[in-house]
């Protein structure tokens, strides 16, 4: 399965709560923190819901 390291590169401060609880899902905790994670459909939704605050590349 294909696989997506996850970078948060924007600040939480002043984002919606939803938004802070995806990203907080996603694993990622502090400016800068990454992740790795298997590409599935409920991923791909939480990444387009915060993609102007995290970077995303293949692994």
């Amino acid at each position: 399965m294909a696989q997506v390291k996850i970078t948060l590169t924007r600040s939480l401060i002043g984002r919606p709560e939803d938004q802070r609880a995806t990203v907080k899902a996603l694993g990622l905790k502090k400016t800068n923190s990454q992740v790795v994670k298997d590409v599935t459909p409920q991923i791909q939704g939480m990444l387009h819901k915060v993609r102007h605050l995290v970077t995303v590349e293949e692994v």
